[in-house]
């Protein structure tokens, strides 16, 4: 059923925003094309809504039809060495990672503790601790908001890459993720090269397995992110910026030992989280209900009542201290949604 004016901040990770003109919860295909069919006779935008952990909703909220991606199935049949799993785009992302990790397949584990849905997670290619889903999933069907025709999209077709993927860009944006198809593997090397990985290894003489690595991923993102539960946040709120050899070495004049990974000829990945630490020196700085998180620096929290233009203006803030000191321009990860 088709609701009206529903407040959309308590839908949201980040607790802020206004609410949906319209607003649909979808739990199968007929529903999503109904929705669709709802939106194209009134002739009004249409945002599709997942777990709501990486968007921040306009004051003014939602002019058009927000609909909520229920679709919770689950399927999975043997493909060799590998188990192909096929999942609602609506499940609970860390739900998926744990029935994958109960079943003994690997593949998902580094990203456990995601906030968000499996719809989700191919649009902006979530990645953790050395692993990316782009490196999982085989194909994502997808509903075309205006065609209401269903496609399948192969892992080449995502057009997956750094915190993004096909479904980012402005045709993309049309398509609503029913499901996702995931090839994981019934045995693979762990990753466990990731500092942090190490350390809780190191420290807790811990067995790695694919149950161990699971708890140890969540043990070090619940250490260091804040708990949605008690405070507002929608997650990273930056990219790590990537840049050349020459722009590096133009940051590393003034600051030396500036945190990044080189990842091949000309090409470097800067950390955002070191830039807005030790350039903007704004980690744990906070202006009325909006400010940077005190135990890292990549995530910013709505401490109360924080309105989401006040959120803006204080990204924008971060951006521009950056710029100015090391012409790198932050990009957001988040996607504000007006």
């Amino acid at each position: 059923m088709i609701a009206e004016n529903i407040p959309l901040a308590p839908l949201t990770t980040m607790r802020t925003g206004g609410r949906a003109r319209y607003f649909f919860a979808v739990r199968n295909l007929a529903d999503a094309r109904r929705a669709m069919r709802f939106a194209a006779r009134k002739e009004i935008p249409v945002f599709f809504l997942g777990g709501g952990s990486n968007i921040v909703v306009g004051d003014d909220g939602f002019s058009g039809l927000v609909v909520k991606n229920e679709m919770s199935s689950f399927e999975c049949e043997d493909a060799g060495d590998a188990v192909r799993v096929i999942v609602g785009g609506g499940m609970e992302w860390d739900a998926f990672v744990e029935r994958a990790v109960r079943g003994g397949w690997h593949g998902v584990e580094n990203l456990s503790l995601i906030p968000g849905t499996v719809g989700a997670a191919p649009v902006q290619n979530i990645g953790a601790y050395g692993s990316e889903v782009s490196d999982t999933i085989e194909f994502v069907e997808a509903l075309h908001a205006e065609t209401r025709q269903l496609k399948r999209f192969s892992n080449a077709e995502c057009g997956f890459g750094y915190r993004k993927s096909f479904f980012r860009s402005a045709e993309g944006e049309k398509y609503f993720i029913v499901r996702v198809s995931f090839l994981l593997k019934k045995n693979a090397a762990l990753k466990t090269n990731y500092p942090d990985i190490k350390k809780y290894f190191s420290e807790t003489q811990r067995g790695i397995t694919l149950r161990s690595v699971r708890d140890a991923v969540a043990k070090i993102r619940t250490d260091k992110l804040p708990d949605i539960a008690k405070v507002g946040t929608a997650g990273s709120f930056f990219k790590n910026p990537v840049v050349t050899d020459a722009d590096l070495a133009r940051v590393e004049v003034s600051y030396p030992g500036a945190a990044h990974v080189r990842l091949g000829k000309n090409k470097n990945k800067l950390s955002a989280a070191w830039l807005i630490e030790h350039v903007a020196k704004m980690k744990g700085v906070r202006e009325g209900d909006v400010g940077v998180y005190d135990k890292h620096a990549l995530v910013l929290v709505n401490h109360g009542t924080a309105r989401a233009d006040e959120i803006k203006k204080f990204s924008e803030k971060i951006e521009r201290r950056v710029f100015e000191k090391t012409g790198i321009r932050l990009e957001k990860e988040i996607l504000f949604v007006e």
